[in-house]
């Protein structure tokens, strides 16, 4: 947390963050950037996962002038209305002049403060990187990154590092005493790229849910499928991003960890 009396405009914080983040050249299924705006100036933000109505509560608590979140709003294919659930956030944030940013794929894939790279560092992986020290990916966008867990770390050693690294216990699919060279993980619902992580030679691929197809094709491939959370995969790029804002404009920035199960 960074605390100063410094703001930013909302629209300059918004341009520093699509180009520090590269938003503008991703194809996404949501709108990334500011989604609500609020207050003309920030001097405040609480960051969080989701900009659920419990977040927005957390920022009026806080009395912050935005709050920033991997999962936003507008989603492809949801019901464009603001009724219900929706109504009531988007009511909430107009009333307290609250500015929502939303960064989705943009996050998971910036080579240092997305999700993947915070999650590889919070873990101790070690991510394959390319003769310019890009980090290997693989599957759409090259969104799975691929690396090492560790010197001749069996599937076991990494449930358990993931179980108290991350607090929960993981949904893992796989021979325990298997030796993992190879590993590949993509925060959040990736569990459908799994069969690109199997064709890139992965022995064990991580996400953060599970899908029925998973447990069939780690029992018919023999590579592992951890699945150890969709929220718990994906606090850390949203954080690092907002420790980026603070740092570089002087304001103050709270980040607030809304547990999830799922």
């Amino acid at each position: 947390m960074s605390n100063t009396s410094s703001s930013v405009c909302a629209i300059e914080l918004e341009r520093w963050m699509d180009t520090l983040l590269d938003s503008h050249s991703i194809s996404d299924y949501c709108p990334n950037g500011r989604q609500v705006a609020g207050k003309p100036k920030v001097g405040k933000i609480v960051s969080g996962v989701t900009a659920s109505l419990a977040l927005l509560e957390a920022a009026i608590e806080h009395q912050a002038d935005a709050i920033l979140v991997h999962h936003g709003w507008f989603w492809k294919n949801e019901d464009p209305r603001l009724i219900g659930s929706k109504g009531k956030r988007a009511a909430l944030a107009l009333k307290h002049g609250i500015n929502i940013y939303g960064y989705h794929l943009p996050l998971d894939m910036h080579p240092s403060l997305g999700n993947n790279a915070q999650l590889a560092q919070i873990m101790g992986w070690e991510a394959k990187r390319d003769a310019n020290k890009q980090p290997l990916t693989c599957g759409p966008n090259g969104l799975i990154w691929l690396g090492h867990c560790g010197q001749n770390k069996t599937l076991k050693q990494l449930q358990d590092d993931i179980a108290t690294t991350l607090k929960r216990q993981p949904l893992v699919i796989g021979n325990a005493d298997q030796t993992l060279h190879t590993i590949a993980w993509c925060t959040g619902a990736a569990q459908g790229m799994m069969q690109d992580a199997i064709d890139a030679g992965a022995q064990a691929f991580i996400t953060g849910e599970a899908s029925e197809p998973n447990y069939h094709l780690a029992n018919e491939t023999g590579t592992a499928f951890i699945a150890a959370g969709h929220h718990a995969t994906e606090r850390y790029g949203v954080k690092a991003l907002g420790e980026a804002v603070a740092q570089h404009f002087g304001i103050e920035t709270v980040f607030i960890d809304l547990d999830n199960p799922i």
